[in-house]
């Protein structure tokens, strides 16, 4: 059994590996003071595991924090994935591979070997990612912008009459400024998205699955018409079929 770990900016997600199926452990969100994070709560009734492997966009102080958490429960010095030129049938576009976050190359690794063939990844997390993938593996490249949240955070804390929405909603035309900037900001995202999937399409000479993830992907996925599916364990998945190829 392996353990898995996706380490985001603000939330941790686990699961276990026996090469079959993906147990989901559950998450733990980090943003704040580290002292108040309780990882071990996640992989307590575990059991043992052969192998850790962790895919980590994170800081390097929270690292550290979760690989002493790890070392002291499993006895196991945890690998950190990092990305690189090529991996499980998949060809990293990036002339200096290791600088593609390795959420966004084990998402690829996920769709890839899932046999979606050319695909569009949309991850909504802290920043919004995109990238395009063709179906030999050939990653194209991508895009990252702010995500929504991000967004909405730097016009409001930046602009000093306008305050944080409540309760907002999203809407084509709004009337009142807390709608505007949720709807400019969420639907912004779904139109990079459905512009960046029609570029890919060109470029792939074929239409491309769509696939959303991220902790917006949920909200996306009703402001995006293309055809879509939502993984949220995405990284997860990804990080099975890479451990399976090393371990």
């Amino acid at each position: 059994m392996k353990l898995l770990i996706d380490l985001g900016n603000t939330r941790l997600k686990c699961a276990l590996w026996n090469g079959k199926t993906l147990q989901t452990l559950g998450s733990a969100t980090h943003a704040g003071p580290m002292d108040n994070v309780d990882f071990a709560a996640l992989w307590n009734e575990s059991g043992t595991v052969s192998a850790i492997l962790v895919a980590s966009v994170a800081g390097a102080a929270i690292e550290q924090r979760l690989a002493h958490d790890l070392r002291r429960r499993f006895g196991l010095e945890p690998v950190f994935v990092a990305s690189s030129a090529g991996a499980c049938g998949v060809r990293n576009a990036y002339p200096q591979p290791d600088r593609l976050g390795v959420d966004r190359f084990l998402s690829l690794i996920a769709v890839h070997a899932g046999g979606a063939g050319a695909a569009v990844l949309a991850s909504c997390g802290t920043a919004l990612a995109l990238d395009a993938i063709a179906a030999d593996g050939a990653h194209l490249g991508g895009l990252i912008s702010a995500s929504p949240a991000l967004m909405i955070d730097a016009l409001t804390g930046n602009t000093a009459r306008l305050g944080r929405p409540q309760d907002a909603r999203i809407v084509e035309l709004a009337d009142n400024t807390a709608d505007a900037i949720e709807s400019g900001t969420w639907l912004g995202a779904a139109a990079l998205i459905e512009r960046f999937v029609e570029r890919a399409a060109t470029l792939i000479g074929s239409r491309p699955a769509l696939v959303l993830s991220g902790g917006g992907a949920q909200r996306l996925s009703g402001l995006i018409t293309s055809k879509h599916r939502v993984d949220e364990e995405i990284v997860l998945r990804g990080l099975a079929v890479y451990a399976d190829s090393v371990t």
